[in-house]
């Protein structure tokens, strides 16, 4: 977990999730305002019907809630579905890397009177909101009895609820207290055989048989997950269902109060379970606090993404900042440090950390979590392939594409050694930097970042020109022209743009060492942004040299970057269609037959431009046949012959790229040009300002939502955009 600047263990646990404000008691008849100006920046209403919580394209409909790193969260019941009143519907559960509902609603509090259950609309239609940090429930039962339920995270691994019930009535109530829930099971084995329900001392518990299921379901045989509370209860279970039940009812007199705690824990280890039923302890003892510990972190980060953001855009950078916050998963298996994964709501996004979102990832982080975004860093380099590594020491210094819980020595299919990706690590430790003043963090990422830069130069510059090319690794994946290509497209980040299609001509050439070592394999093409991240990072390794006092370190850095920025200019732009292009191994020549794509730009934002490109580049980013579409930066321009305005790669509108054109006019002095396409983005892109999921790409033509909800570095990305100080 992150450490909050080491206060003490248990302050260190209370930072919990909590909001800006503590409910008040009033009656769900008279339906207050939210507490909040952020109450529902997102929609987390619904239940689950199945356990799979995917569409036809994998997409949970269901937006959820977590927070603190945890692999499990909740959604709201929906206004009207009485058969989901009273509990929090889920929770989702991460098995190690694929999403699963584990219930409906597997806490649903029920109040009894003389025997008799009470209605919990009896006063009224319920109200369910979110808010930042937390869950928000209120009932009013009539007769001046109200019930308000709130859920928030106290540690990485556990839900801290609160069943607060009120009497305002002139007469004291008696009221009895049970607690029901039904597994929801997978539909096929042997996922379906996995979860086992038991009755425990203080509640109930959900135990998960040993499955690997590589492409949907893996579990160890020692996940938990369970429900401790802190009254004196006892629990029955029959088949997938239970029933936990208060042994003593509850008087409340006039005008007073009583609070049902419990804690909702999901664990994957045995001794993850030991270390979380301390904490538990603890934070039943002192419930109040972990609230106030919670509001008071959340009061800070909801500070961090609207600090200078208009505020017609602020919803806009709290809902980027709960997306962040759900998509944030602890350490756990093979991912050493918490990280953000890309999305919660796609199962292939779900348990995996990826290197080029991550570096995006963190630099809107910092601006709220800068501990968070430091971390996120560290869970990539944690994998950074060592010189004496056994299985692939021509690889040095590379960063591989993607990590998850699994590594490929214990099963894990989705874990990517194949590729890198994008080389912008030294940028997002330095605007971590900025941020924090963190040198030690500085001393430990330079040499790593150097390694990183080498492995670059080493293993993809096939004609040692001083320009690289994306590629492929030796792996065993990589057994075919064809996969070598697929691998080096997917290094780019940019899978299926038109610029790596093998109908136009792209192919691959491998790259030996001196003595005839097989160090990998190149694209028969240098890419125009690479070379320009590459530029970029050199840049920022001379400052992050420069900050440490190495001074001899720093000019040499500077001189590489301005060595790959001539040559970038010299080579990659095309004064004919004046843009950025590809260029062709061996002999130079810029592809411009595979037409325009957004990388063009790319070297806008990085400053390796000339004013003179800049200006033309300029004038096709606010051309509307170009890339001034609908919803503005186009992966590729609608005049080329290859535009599809969904297919991924080719034509949707993707938020980083936006945010390194945008940044790029900026930093030409376009800056109008700019507070016009950012206006229009932020206008067209569908459900962005309302309380839709933050997409991972949009329709330029129409700004209809396309893949991925919840996208992280979409959310990312949208923080310095808000803004405008990218």
């Amino acid at each position: 977990m992150i450490r909050h600047r080491h206060l003490s263990a248990l302050t260190a646990l209370l930072l919990a999730g909590g909001a800006l404000a503590a409910p008040q008691a009033a009656s769900a008849r008279q339906h207050p305002a939210p507490p909040s100006p952020y109450a529902d920046v997102l929609d987390l209403h619904g239940t689950p019907a199945a356990a799979l919580p995917g569409d036809d394209e994998d997409n949970n409909p269901l937006t959820v809630f977590a927070d603190r790193g945890a692999w499990h969260a909740y959604a709201l019941p929906k206004a009207g579905d009485k058969d989901a009143y009273g509990g929090f519907s889920g929770p989702l559960y991460i098995a190690q890397e694929y999403p699963w509902w584990l219930s409906k609603s597997f806490s649903r509090i029920r109040l009894t009177e003389h025997g008799r259950p009470l209605d919990l609309s009896g006063g009224g239609t319920p109200r369910f909101t979110s808010l930042p940090g937390r869950l928000l429930q209120t009932y009013d039962l009539g007769r001046g009895l109200t019930l308000s339920l709130e859920l928030r995270f106290a540690t990485d691994r556990s839900a801290l609820v609160r069943a607060r019930i009120h009497n305002s009535g002139t007469a004291s109530r008696t009221l009895g207290a049970d607690w029901t829930g039904s597994l929801l099971r997978p539909a096929d084995k042997p996922m379906r055989d996995a979860p086992s329900l038991t009755s425990t001392r203080s509640g109930v518990g959900v135990g998960f048989a040993k499955v690997r299921e590589t492409w949907d379901y893996l579990t160890d045989g020692t996940e938990r997950f369970e429900v401790t509370h802190k009254d004196r209860v006892r629990t029955t279970v029959v088949g997938d269902t239970y029933r936990t039940e208060a042994t003593e009812p509850v008087t409340l007199a006039p005008g007073r109060s009583h609070s049902f705690d419990w804690t909702e824990s999901y664990t994957f280890t045995t001794a993850e379970r030991t270390r979380e039923q301390a904490k538990v302890r603890d934070v039943l003892d002192r419930p109040a606090a972990v609230v106030s510990a919670g509001d008071a972190r959340w009061r800070g980060y909801i500070a961090g993404v609207t600090r200078g953001v208009p505020a017609d855009g602020r919803r806009t950078a709290v809902k980027s900042l709960e997306t962040l916050v759900t998509n944030w998963r602890g350490a756990a298996g093979q991912i050493k440090h918490d990280g953000i994964t890309p999305s919660i709501s796609y199962k292939w996004f779900t348990g995996g950390i990826w290197a080029w979102d991550t570096w995006k990832q963190a630099v809107g982080t910092a601006r709220f979590a800068p501990d968070l975004a430091e971390s996120q860093i560290r869970s990539m380099f944690d994998w950074q392939t060592r010189a004496d590594s056994t299985t692939r020491p021509q690889d040095a210094g590379m960063i591989p594409d993607v990590i998850f819980y699994n590594d490929p020595a214990r099963g894990g299919g989705n874990w990517n050694e194949r590729n890198s990706k994008p080389p912008l690590a030294a940028w997002a430790v330095w605007e971590v930097y900025t941020k924090t003043g963190d040198k030690d963090f500085l001393r430990e990422m330079y040499p790593k970042l150097a390694a990183y830069q080498a492995w670059w130069y080493r293993n993809r510059d096939h004609d040692h020109n001083g320009l690289a090319e994306y590629g492929a690794t030796v792996d065993a994946a990589n057994n075919s022209p064809e996969e070598r290509r697929l691998a080096a497209a997917w290094e780019s980040g940019m899978d299926n743009a038109p610029r790596f299609d093998a109908a136009l001509g792209t192919d691959v050439v491998a790259n030996h060492a001196a003595d005839g070592t097989l160090l990998g394999y190149s694209l028969t093409q240098e890419s125009v942004d690479l070379n320009s991240y590459l530029a970029a990072d050199q840049g920022y390794v001379a400052r992050i040299a420069g900050a440490l006092g190495r001074g001899a370190d720093a000019e040499r850095w500077k001189r590489r970057a301005a060595a790959t920025t001539t040559a970038v200019r010299a080579t990659m732009y095309d004064p004919a269609d004046g843009w950025f292009h590809d260029t062709a191994l061996g002999t130079g020549a810029p592809l411009t037959a595979r037409g325009r794509g957004i990388e063009g730009a790319v070297p806008l934002w990085t400053g390796t431009a000339s004013k003179a490109q800049a200006r033309a580049v300029r004038d096709k980013l606010t051309d509307r046949e170009e890339f001034a579409t609908a919803v503005p930066f186009p992966t590729v321009s609608k005049s080329s012959p290859y535009f599809s305005p969904t297919a991924y790669w080719r034509g949707p509108v993707w938020f980083d790229q936006a945010y390194f054109a945008l940044g790029g006019l900026r930093r030409y002095g376009y800056d109008k040009d700019a507070n016009a396409l950012t206006d229009r983005l932020f206008s067209h892109a569908a459900g962005l300002t309302g309380n839709g999921p933050i997409m991972e790409n949009y329709d330029p033509t129409t700004g209809a939502p396309l893949n991925s909800p919840n996208f992280s570095w979409s959310a990312a990305l949208l923080l310095p955009m808000l803004a405008r100080d990218q």
